[in-house]
C-alpha cells in the first residue's frame, strides 16, 4: 500500500518528502520518481556519513555514469580526503562546486533522488546545494524526518515544495496487513497502535499474530522504529511526552503546570515531529500513535514511574486525576499504605463515574482491587465485580478480563461468580470469541439457582439477537429466562426477561408482542434496572413505530429524567435518541438536533459504542442541517458497527446512508446499502416493516435505476405484510412509491390521486408529508400541469421551511426554480443553436475552455465567443449556474419524451 503523493507537486521539480521514520517517505519517493518518467540517480547517506566531509558527494560521484567529469569529481574528492583541513581547502571547495555543477548539467536526464537527508554531510550539502542552483531544470526528490529549511531556502532548492507524507487511514492500514489475516477487532487495534505508521503497523502486527493478548508488549522491531522517532526530539520533549503518556487526557494547562513556559516550545518540537497531533483547540494532547505513548512508559523503572505519577499528583487541578496518580504513586507492596490507597482508588472510581467518565472509573476501580489484600478477600471482590462492570460500561476488554481473573480466583459466591461473567460479556462483544463456552461456565455455576439461571439465559438471548442475528433464539430464551425468573419470585428479572421477548416477537411480527409487553409493564420491580431495558422504554418505542408520538415523547421525557438521575450514561444517550428520532417524526427539527448533538456527543466523550448515535445524528442532520455531515456520521456508524458485528445497528446505519443518498438524488449509489439492509433483515428474520422503514426507499431507487418489477414486488409484498400486521402507518410511504411507480408507466392521473391521499393521512407528520407533496410536484411536471407542479412543490417547500428541514427545503425549492418559465421559454432570441449546446453541455461537464476547443475542433477565442452568447441566452453568470441550467433543460426533454 503506497503512501499518498499528492497531485499539486505535479511538475514541480523540487520536492522534499518528509515524515517521522517508517512513514514511507522513501516508497513515496519512489513513486514520484516513476511518475516523472526518468531514470533514477539515488543516494542514500546512513547515520554513519553524517560526520565525514563530502561522502555524500562521493557517493553521487560514483554512481554517475562514467563522463569525464565525473571522473575529475572523484579525483578531486580523493584529494579533499587526503587533506581535509589544507590551507586550500576553499578553493578545493570551489572546484567542488564547479565540478558538481559540470557534472550535473552533462548527465543524461535522470531524477536526482536523495533518501534520508537528515543523514547528508554538511559538505556534501553545502556543494549540492549551490550546484543545484545551476542546474534548475534537474528533478530532485528529497526525503528528511522533519521540514527544516536553512535560511533563505532548503539546500536542494530556494522553491522546494515540502510535502509531508501522510499516515495511512484505517483501510489502507487493513489493505497492508492482508497478509496476517487479522480480524476486524485487529486491524483497529494496530491502526491505533502505530497511527496509520505502515512500517510500525507491520511491526505491530507480527507481535499480535503470536500473542492472544490485546496489546501485546511491543515487538523489538516496533521499538526499534520508535526509538528512532523519539531521538528526533530533545531529551526534555522527551520527559514532558513521557508525562503525557501517564495521564490518561493530557492537555496543555496541565503540562505547563509541569513544565513551566518552556511546555509550548516542547509540543511544538513534538508536533513537529509528528509524535503529537495538532490540537484541535480543546487543549487535549494525543499522541499520533497509541504505541508511542507505550513505549515511553515501557522505558521507565517501577521508582521512576512513581515518582512521575507524584509529579502528576501534584500538578493535577482535576480532583479524581489526582487521586489516580496519588495511587499509581504508591509503593503496592506495604499492606497498611496498599489499603489506604485502595480506598482512595475506589472513592475516585465513584466520582469519575458519577460523572460519566467510565474509562477512568474503570481503570481506577480496578485498581482499587489490585491494591485491596487478599485476606479481605469480600471486600476484594466487591471491587473487582464493580471493575467488570465499570470496564464492560466503555468496552475495555483488557481491564474486564483482569478483573474477572481476580474474582474467579478467589473464593466468592455463585451470584458473584455469574455476575463477573456476564460483565465480561458485556465487555467483550464480538472480541470474544468463546462466548458459548463463557455462557456454558455461567449456567453451571448457576445450577439449582433459578433466578440466577434465568439471568443468564436472559443475557444469552441479548447476544442471540443482536450478536447472531437468530431472533427466534432469542425469544425462545427470553420467554425462558421469563418463567424462570417467575419461578424464583424475582419479578424484576421476570420484567425484563418478558420485555426482551416482546422486543423480538415485534421484530418477527408476532400477534402475542403487545401482550407480552403488557406482562412486562405489570410486574413490580424490586430492584434497579437500567432505564433503558425497561418495558416502559419499549412501550415508547413502539409508539413511535405506530405513529404516537405524543405518547412516546411523555414516556421518554420521564425515563430521561429517571436516567439522568441515577448517571447511567448508555440509558441517557439511548432516551435522547430516541427523543430525537420522535421529534424528527413531528418535525420538530430543531429540538431533534438537540436531543441528537447531546446524545452524540456524551455516547463519545463516554467510549460507548458509537453505532447507535450514529445512526440517530446520520438520520437527524441529513434531514434537519447538512447532508455530507450526515453521510459521515453513517459511515462511521457502519465501519463502527462491522467492526462490533452488531448487526442491528449495521442495518440502521445502511439504511440511513441509503436514504440520505436517495434524498441526495443518488439513486444508483443508495441501491448497494439499501440492498444490504433488505439482506440484513432477511437474515435475521425481520418481519415487522414498521421498525426500519427501508421499504419504500429501496422501491425508489429500484425504480430510479430502471428496474420497476422489482419496485412493484416489493411494494406489493410489503403493503400486504403491513396490512396483515395492522401496521398503518407505513402504508403512506408505500403509497407514494407506488405513485412514483405508476407515473413511470404514464398513469397519471392515478398517480396524483395516490399521492393527494397520501399527504391527507401524512397531516400529523409533516416531514413525510412534504416528501409527499414534492413527489407530487414531479408527478405534476411529468404531466405537464406545471401550475399544479408548481402548488404542490410550494407547499412542500413551506412545509420543510417552517420546520426546519434545509436538505428538503432545498430539493423542494430547486423544483419551484425547475418550474419558473426559463429564459429558453421567451422567444426563438434564447434558443441555443447546436454549436452552441455542444459547447455548454461541455462546460456544464467541467471541461475547460481549452478542452472544449479540442473536443469541437475550434479555436480557444471562438469557445469563449461562444460561451458569452450562452451566458446571454440562458441569462447565467457562471459555470455553476450553467450547469444546473443545462441539467434543467435535460430533465424537461426527458419529461417529455
Amino acid at each position: 500500500m503506497l503512501p499518498v503523493v499528492p497531485e499539486e507537486v505535479h511538475g514541480i521539480r523540487r520536492v522534499v518528502l518528509f515524515g517521522p521514520p517508517g512513514i514511507g517517505k522513501t516508497t513515496a519517493a519512489g513513486a514520484l520518481a516513476r511518475r516523472l518518467g526518468r531514470p533514477v540517480l539515488r543516494l542514500a547517506p546512513g547515520p554513519q556519513d553524517t560526520g565525514i566531509p563530502y561522502t555524500g558527494l562521493l557517493e553521487l560521484a560514483l554512481a554517475l555514469p562514467p563522463l569525464p567529469s565525473a571522473r575529475e569529481l572523484a579525483d578531486a574528492l580523493d584529494e579533499a580526503g587526503a587533506a581535509p583541513t589544507s590551507p586550500h581547502g576553499s578553493a578545493l571547495a570551489l572546484r567542488l562546486r564547479r565540478l558538481t555543477a559540470t557534472v550535473l548539467r552533462e548527465a543524461p536526464p535522470v531524477t536526482l533522488v536523495v533518501d534520508n537527508t537528515q543523514w547528508l554531510d554538511e559538505a556534501s550539502s553545502a556543494v549540492l546545494g549551490w550546484a543545484l542552483r545551476q542546474a534548475p531544470e534537474l528533478p530532485v526528490i528529497a526525503t528528511e524526518r522533519t521540514w527544516r529549511p536553512e535560511a533563505g531556502g532548503h539546500w536542494s532548492g530556494e522553491d522546494a515544495y515540502p510535502v509531508r507524507v501522510p499516515a495511512l487511514t484505517a483501510r489502507q492500514i487493513a489493505s497492508l496487513l492482508s497478509q496476517h489475516r487479522p480480524d476486524p477487532s485487529a486491524v483497529a487495534r494496530l491502526y491505533t497502535r502505530s497511527g496509520g505508521n505502515p512500517a510500525l503497523a507491520l511491526a505491530l502486527a507480527e507481535a499480535c499474530g503470536r500473542s492472544a493478548q490485546d496489546d501485546p508488549p511491543l515487538p523489538s522491531a516496533a521499538r526499534r522504529l520508535l526509538g528512532e522517532w523519539l531521538a528526533t526530539v530533545s531529551h526534555d520533549v522527551r520527559e514532558l511526552l513521557t508525562l503525557a503518556a501517564l495521564d490518561d487526557r493530557p492537555d496543555r494547562e496541565l503540562l505547563a503546570r509541569l513544565a513551566g513556559p518552556a511546555a509550548d516550545h516542547f509540543l511544538a518540537q513534538a508536533e513537529t515531529a509528528a509524535l503529537i497531533d495538532p490540537g484541535d483547540g480543546d487543549g487535549r494532547v494525543r499522541f499520533t500513535a497509541s504505541a508511542i505513548a507505550a513505549e515511553l512508559t515501557t522505558r521507565l523503572t517501577d521508582t521512576a514511574r512513581r515518582l512521575l505519577h507524584a509529579r502528576l499528583a501534584q500538578a493535577s487541578y482535576d480532583p479524581a486525576r489526582r487521586d489516580r496518580h496519588t495511587t499509581l504513586a504508591a509503593d503496592s507492596g506495604d499492606p497498611r499504605t496498599a489499603r489506604h490507597t485502595a480506598r482512595e482508588a475506589a472513592r475516585a472510581a465513584g466520582h469519575a463515574r458519577l460523572r460519566g467518565e467510565h474509562p477512568l472509573a474503570a481503570e481506577l476501580s480496578l485498581l482499587a482491587a489490585q491494591r485491596t489484600p487478599h485476606e479481605d478477600t469480600g471486600l476484594l471482590t466487591e471491587r473487582a465485580l464493580t471493575a467488570v462492570r465499570d470496564a464492560s460500561h466503555c468496552g475495555d476488554l483488557p481491564r474486564a478480563r483482569a478483573a474477572t481473573r481476580l474474582i474467579l480466583e478467589h473464593d466468592t459466591s455463585p451470584a458473584q461468580r455469574v455476575g463477573a461473567l456476564m460483565a465480561l460479556l458485556d465487555a467483550s462483544g464480538q472480541h470474544l470469541h468463546s462466548a458459548d463456552e463463557l455462557f456454558a461456565a455461567a449456567i453451571h455455576e448457576s445450577a439449582g439457582r433459578p433466578g440466577l439461571t434465568a439471568q443468564v439465559l436472559f443475557r444469552q438471548a441479548i447476544w442471540a439477537n443482536v450478536n447472531e442475528g437468530a431472533p427466534e433464539r432469542a425469544a425462545a430464551l427470553a420467554s425462558h429466562a421469563a418463567e424462570l425468573a417467575r419461578a424464583a419470585d424475582d419479578t424484576t428479572a421476570a420484567a425484563l426477561a418478558l420485555t426482551m421477548q416482546a422486543r423480538v416477537q415485534r421484530i418477527l411480527g408476532h400477534p402475542e408482542a403487545e401482550a407480552t409487553l403488557e406482562r412486562a409493564l405489570s410486574l413490580p420491580r424490586t430492584a434497579p434496572v437500567p432505564v433503558n431495558a425497561t418495558p416502559e422504554h419499549l412501550a415508547a418505542r413502539h409508539a413511535l413505530f405506530d405513529d404516537r408520538p405524543d405518547q412516546a415523547r411523555a414516556t421518554l421525557l420521564r425515563l430521561l429524567v429517571q436516567a439522568q438521575r441515577t448517571g447511567d450514561t448508555e440509558a441517557t444517550v439511548d432516551l435522547l435518541r430516541s427523543l430525537a428520532e420522535t421529534e424528527l417524526r413531528t418535525g420538530r427539527c430543531a429540538k431533534a438536533l438537540d436531543y441528537a448533538h447531546r446524545a452524540q456527543t456524551l455516547s463519545d466523550s463516554a467510549g460507548l459504542f458509537p453505532g447507535p448515535a450514529c445512526y440517530t445524528s446520520a438520520l437527524v442532520e441529513g434531514t434537519a442541517f447538512r447532508t455530507d455531515t450526515a453521510l459521515a456520521q453513517a459511515r462511521r456508524g457502519i465501519d463502527a458497527s462491522r467492526h462490533e458485528d452488531n448487526k442491528v445497528f449495521l442495518s440502521r446505519n445502511l439504511y440511513a446512508l441509503g436514504h440520505l443518498l436517495l434524498a441526495a438524488d443518488r439513486p444508483k449509489d443508495a441501491l448497494e446499502p439499501l440492498e444490504e439492509v433488505r439482506a440484513l433483515e432477511e437474515q435475521q428474520q425481520v418481519r415487522d416493516p414498521s421498525i426500519l422503514r427501508w421499504h419504500a426507499d429501496l422501491a425508489e431507487a429500484f425504480l430510479a435505476v430502471g428496474r420497476p418489477g422489482e419496485a412493484d414486488d416489493l411494494l406489493t409484498y410489503t403493503h400486504r405484510t403491513a396490512t396483515d400486521l395492522g401496521r398503518t402507518s407505513v402504508l403512506p410511504a408505500l403509497e407514494r412509491t407506488r405513485a412514483l411507480l405508476d407515473a413511470a408507466r404514464g398513469d397519471y392521473d392515478i398517480a396524483a390521486h395516490r399521492l393527494t391521499s397520501a399527504a391527507d393521512r401524512l397531516r400529523d407528520v409533516p416531514l413525510e408529508r412534504g416528501r409527499t407533496f414534492l413527489a407530487l410536484s414531479h408527478t405534476e411536471r411529468r404531466a405537464r400541469r406545471r401550475a399544479s407542479a408548481r402548488t404542490a412543490a410550494q407547499k412542500a417547500a413551506d412545509l420543510f421551511t417552517a420546520h426546519g428541514a434545509h436538505p428538503w427545503a432545498d430539493a423542494a425549492t430547486h423544483a419551484l426554480h425547475r418550474l419558473e418559465p426559463s429564459s429558453t421559454d421567451t422567444g426563438a432570441d434564447a434558443r441555443l443553436t447546436g454549436a452552441e449546446e455542444r459547447c455548454a453541455r461541455l462546460a456544464a461537464a467541467g471541461s475547460s475552455n481549452r478542452d472544449i476547443a479540442a473536443a469541437l475542433t475550434v479555436s480557444v477565442k471562438t469557445v469563449e465567443a461562444t460561451l458569452t452568447r450562452v451566458y446571454r441566452k440562458l441569462d447565467v453568470h457562471s459555470r455553476v449556474q450553467l450547469a444546473h441550467a443545462i441539467r434543467a433543460a435535460l430533465e424537461e426533454a426527458a419529461d417529455t419524451e
